[in-house]
C-alpha cells in the first residue's frame, strides 16, 4: 500500500515558504559594536559616582598646570589609541579574508601606533611649552 501525504496547507512549501533568519556578518558586527559602546559608556559612569571630593586648590604654579596638561594629553591619546587598536583587531578578526577589511584593520593599527607615539611624545611637548613660557 502506497501512502500519500495529507494535503494540509500548513505543510505546503508553496503557500508558506520557510524563512531562515540567520544574522549576517554586518548584523553581528553592529551588535558587537553596540555592546562595546554600551560597556564603554557605562563603566566610566559607575566609576564616576564612586567617590566625590571637593577640590580647593587646582594648581599651585604654572609647572603644575603644564604637568596636568601633559597627564591629560597622554591619557586622552592613549585611550584613543587603545580604541583604534580594539577596532583594528575587531576588523581583522571579522574580515573573513576580505582584502578591503584587512586593509581597513591595518589602517586602524597604524592610527593606533601614531596615537601611542604622540602619547609618548606628550612630555616633550610640555617641556617645549615650559621653555616657551619660561616656567
Amino acid at each position: 500500500m502506497r501512502m500519500t501525504p495529507h494535503p494540509c496547507p500548513l505543510q505546503s512549501p508553496t503557500t508558506h515558504p520557510t524563512v531562515t533568519a540567520r544574522p549576517t556578518r554586518t548584523h553581528r558586527r553592529w551588535v558587537l559594536v553596540g555592546a562595546l559602546t554600551v560597556l564603554m559608556l557605562v563603566a566610566p559612569v559607575s566609576a564616576a559616582h564612586a567617590e566625590t571630593t571637593t577640590v580647593l586648590v587646582v594648581a599651585g604654579s604654572l609647572i603644575d598646570v603644564l604637568t596636568n596638561i601633559r597627564t591629560w594629553l597622554m591619557g586622552i591619546l592613549a585611550t584613543l589609541a587603545t580604541v583604534f587598536v580594539t577596532l583594528g583587531g575587531l576588523r581583522y578578526v571579522m574580515a573573513g579574508g576580505d582584502p578591503g577589511e584587512i586593509e581597513k584593520a591595518k589602517t586602524a593599527f597604524r592610527s593606533a601606533a601614531i596615537g601611542y607615539g604622540l602619547a609618548a611624545l606628550a612630555p616633550t611637548v610640555v617641556t617645549i611649552l615650559q621653555g616657551i613660557v619660561g616656567a
